[in-house]
């Protein structure tokens, strides 16, 4: 199922005041020039359009229309996403034994860092929460930058990856969406960060976001979406193609998304990451297990 996203109409404009500055530096450098105003605040979003059989969401804000980076994933994901929590809940008792002292770094942008939620509702706070309640001892890093790229992730990769880190999730692409920067530079950034983890020995977790064809034409959206898969077969790691599926699914709907979404229609409520968590924690799990 292909849903309805509207094209911009004029083409979109990114204003100084778009997307929020990051929460942290985006470059490991002595001097803030390097880094200032990289990124705009936010994107103007267009009224929601007309509901039909899947359409993209967007805020109330006035401006063009552009989907929220979720609007694409089909639903239907309900019944996979059970079978597949069923059987990484079977290794759940032999990961817990071993889970002791595992570290995991969560490198992402605003989505990883929880913006617009009390810092114990963000998605690290909870999905701690969510293995601790499972039996798995586990520490995770909150390496997550509201407005960050995949050149931000980059440029922080070395200095996030300390000894002590054992794992690594890797989610990050959504503002290089927002912005429509070359899919091609984006490949590039996030193989130098999987690069990185590779030299070190740490396991990795990608976590892919997926464009919709209707914003910048198919053809970007085709190189965008591939890249994810393309670095997950070439480093052999595993991937979540997009980070909303378990939201979506909990939805039901496109039109109960919102419910499960900030007033932004970018970031996730409170209720909204406590899905997506319960989505990828077998993930999670199955990241812990393969560091024993």
């Amino acid at each position: 199922m292909v849903p309805y996203v509207a094209r911009s109409s004029p083409p979109i404009t990114i204003r100084r005041d778009d997307l929020p500055d990051p929460d942290g530096p985006t470059n490991p450098s002595v001097s803030p020039s390097d880094t200032f105003k990289e990124m705009p605040r936010k994107i103007s979003m267009g009224p929601a359009l007309p509901i039909n059989e899947s359409v993209a969401f967007s805020s109330d804000k006035t401006g063009s229309d552009i989907a929220a980076p979720w609007s694409r994933v089909p639903f239907g994901y309900g019944a996979r996403i059970g079978f597949r929590n069923l059987v990484v809940a079977l290794f759940l008792l032999p990961v817990a034994a071993a889970a002791d002292g595992v570290t995991i770094a969560a490198l992402g942008d605003s989505l990883t860092a929880g913006y617009g939620l009390p810092v114990a509702d963000g998605f690290v706070p909870q999905m701690q929460v969510w293995m601790q309640n499972q039996g798995v001892e586990v520490t995770i890093i909150n390496a997550g930058v509201s407005g960050d790229t995949t050149s931000g992730g980059l440029s922080r990769v070395d200095w996030t990856l300390t000894e002590d880190v054992d794992a690594m999730v890797v989610a990050l692409g959504g503002n290089d969406l927002l912005r429509g920067i070359d899919p091609a530079i984006s490949k590039a950034n996030l193989r130098g960060i999987l690069e990185a983890a590779e030299a070190r020995g740490v396991e990795v977790l990608l976590i892919g976001v997926e464009a919709p064809a209707g914003n910048y034409g198919p053809d970007y959206a085709s190189a965008f979406n591939g890249m994810y898969q393309t670095l997950s077969a070439e480093f052999e790691v595993p991937l979540v193609e997009t980070w909303f599926q378990g939201l979506l699914a909990a939805a039901g709907t496109q039109d109960r998304v919102r419910n499960y979404m900030q007033p932004d229609g970018i970031h996730p409520n409170l209720q909204g990451v406590a899905e997506i968590v319960a989505d990828l924690g077998p993930e999670f799990i199955a990241l812990v297990q393969s560091v024993e």
